[in-house]
């Protein structure tokens, strides 16, 4: 062990881990690591990070005594009960002022009752989304704190350090209090579900209504990119040309269609339902994937019901299932978006979306050159949605008609359109000034007498519908 104290800590060495550890010691510090499992902790030491400022320790109390105070630890296990024991075990080995730092998808109602708890036994805490991946991990991810602040100024050179660096600076700022960070983590991966069932839609329909190689797929995905630099897409062309080694086919036509997920795209329309923010492209992806999880089921409705539309296309069908689908994608973030504006006046995140966009510009999932725009909607833009944003009203008018076409299609053709669809109607129930709820209201009146708001008039009244006497 290096005779000095190490000035951060990280306890969980799966891969993550690992490529966070190496990242922060190129970055100039020195790292102690732990894990669980000794084996995970020794083979790292002795292969990856050989003659690195890597400092192996292999129960918790060398661990903390390897650091310098106060004591900076990164938790890197499974969300969930996995770091309340951590925790507990950390506590009694840590003192007042050393900083406690959870780097994993945490429920952020986890992290405020953590905040709480920390914070009355004297140590700080700080929740914190991390994205990127593997990849990003070890090369420079997108950081998104939340908790005490003082625990951030003190971590904050090493966090952005490790950061992805951009023209504009770190993919790392203090979000907020409390939950702040996980929460725009939590909302990062539901426009993250959203993205990938828009693009997933796309792919589809090429895939059931053209006569194309996924070389040309994977074409038409690179072209479209041009427009919007995004991760997921570049990763889309990728897959697309990937050939399966054992059979000499596209891996794609290999890979079983079932989606998994680790919740929190539903968390995501959990919570949006709680603070009443419609978020129907993200929830649409959260379907998806269930749906997707019941293949047994569908393979037999498959057989009951057999072909369900007619498989044709209208001239032109490539072009504007690109609008649809950079509409859908510029949609998925609205919803996000809206959410976390009223999520932060609800839980005093204080957010602001300037730096939430700065920290999705590079590092993370969704990092794309849409984030340029949106960015500078919120500087200049007093919105209260994206979809006001004057960056965006063109991009709408013009793909608006290609849109609902596709969606047209799709729908005929019985083809998936889930995101697709749930982002056109989410426009058009926004943009429309009139709803029929005044019939649910009346509906609701009727049969509860729950009263309902008039046009002419201000309060609230309730008509007898029924001749109770007679009833």
């Amino acid at each position: 062990m290096s005779s000095e104290k190490s000035e951060f800590g990280i306890i969980g060495m799966a891969v993550m881990g690992q490529n966070l550890a190496l990242n922060i010691e190129e970055s100039g510090y020195q790292v102690s690591v732990y894990n669980r499992t000794d084996s995970k902790t020794r083979d790292f030491k002795q292969r990856r990070a050989r003659d690195r400022n890597v400092v192996a320790t292999y129960d918790l109390e060398e661990f903390v005594s390897s650091l310098e105070e106060p004591r900076k630890v990164l938790i890197l296990v499974k969300a969930g009960k996995p770091v309340d024991m951590v925790i507990d075990q950390l506590l009694p080995l840590m003192e007042e002022g050393d900083i406690i730092i959870d780097g994993g998808n945490s429920h952020f109602q986890d992290t405020n009752r953590r905040v709480e708890k920390i914070g009355q036994e004297g140590l700080y805490y700080l929740g914190t989304g991390i994205s990127g991946g593997e990849y990003g991990a070890l090369h420079g991810p997108s950081i998104m704190p939340g908790g005490h602040r003082e625990a951030y100024e003190e971590v904050s050179e090493i966090l952005r350090s490790a950061a992805a660096q951009t023209p504009e600076g770190p993919t790392c700022k203090y979000l907020g209090p409390g939950s702040a960070g996980h929460y725009v983590k939590m909302v990062h991966n539901g426009i993250e579900y959203a993205v990938m069932q828009s693009i997933a839609e796309a792919y589809w329909a090429m895939e059931n209504l053209l006569d194309l190689t996924h070389d040309r797929m994977a074409d038409h995905f690179e072209a479209w990119n041009s427009r919007l630099d995004a991760y997921l897409m570049e990763i889309t062309v990728e897959i697309l040309r990937r050939e399966d080694e054992k059979t000499g086919r596209p891996l794609l036509e290999m890979i079983l269609d079932t989606a998994k997920q680790k919740g929190t795209g539903k968390w995501t329309s959990q919570s949006a339902l709680d603070l009443g923010v419609p978020t129907p492209t993200i929830t649409a992806a959260v379907d998806g994937r269930l749906l997707s999880a019941r293949k047994d089921q569908r393979g037999r409705l498959e057989e009951m019901y057999g072909e369900t539309g007619d498989l044709e296309v209208y001239d032109g069908f490539v072009e504007d299932l690109e609008e649809a689908l950079y509409l859908s994608i510029v949609t998925a973030y609205a919803q996000g978006l809206d959410l976390l504006t009223v999520a932060s006046e609800e839980y005093d995140y204080g957010l602001d979306l300037r730096d939430v966009a700065q920290i999705w510009k590079d590092g993370c999932i969704i990092r794309s050159d849409l984030l340029d725009p949106i960015s500078k909607s919120y500087s200049t833009e007093d919105l209260d949605t994206l979809l006001a944003s004057k960056e965006f009203q063109e991009d709408f008018r013009k793909g608006l008609p290609a849109l609902r076409k596709v969606v047209i299609a799709l729908s005929k053709t019985g083809l998936i359109r889930s995101a697709l669809s749930s982002s056109l109607n989410y426009f058009d129930s926004l943009t429309s000034g009139r709803l029929p709820a005044n019939m649910i209201q009346a509906q609701r009146d009727y049969f509860g007498a729950h009263t309902y708001e008039r046009i002419d008039e201000k309060g609230t009244f309730h008509t007898e519908w029924q001749d109770i006497k007679n009833v």
